[in-house]
């Protein structure tokens, strides 16, 4: 289900400038900000990094991209 809101121009010229070097719509790009934010907000302690890895991980799971991993 889509939402219409209301941003400020500059964060959606940041986004529209955003989304095309990460090949992400508009709407998409603001969802992954704001899936970050909200991560970020409930783990503190996690670094920015750590949770795009783990989203990256995650994604990369879901694919079935992901081998096991060799210790030593």
């Amino acid at each position: 289900m889509s939402v219409a809101i209301r941003i400020s121009t500059p964060l959606a010229n940041k986004a529209k400038s955003r989304s095309r070097v990460m090949h992400r719509s508009v709407a998409r790009q603001i969802e992954y900000w704001a899936e970050l934010g909200e991560i970020l907000e409930d783990n503190p302690d996690l670094t920015f990094r750590v949770v795009q890895d783990i989203l990256i991980g995650r994604e990369e799971a879901q694919n079935g991209e992901l081998a096991p991993y060799e210790f030593g």
